[in-house]
């Protein structure tokens, strides 16, 4: 009997056991080098996606953490010019 709270792999939909009468019209079962070749398949095409999506999100972060940083900037570095400028000409004076 099967765990209806599992849940199913390629492998178990690819090479599950036969019915009689309902499989029969189905192609035949995957060969051991066919099987080898959907799993090849999908693996190189799943490490492409996530390659593509990690990519993205790096990129939409670098972008986020620019923004933020220019902004720090825009808003400090005057403060901190004025304060620099202030202690030299305070202890030249």
């Amino acid at each position: 009997m099967t765990d209806p709270t599992r849940i199913p792999v390629l492998t178990d939909a690819v090479v599950r056991p036969r019915r009689p009468g309902i499989d029969d019209a189905d192609a035949s079962p995957l060969s051991e080098a066919e099987l080898a070749e959907l799993q090849t398949r999908i693996a190189a095409g799943s490490f492409a996606l996530v390659e593509q999506l990690l990519h993205n999100a790096f990129k939409e972060m670098e972008a986020t953490l620019f923004d933020e940083v220019i902004t720090r900037l825009r808003h400090e570095l005057p403060d901190l010019i004025d304060q620099v400028l202030r202690e030299h000409f305070d202890r030249h004076g």
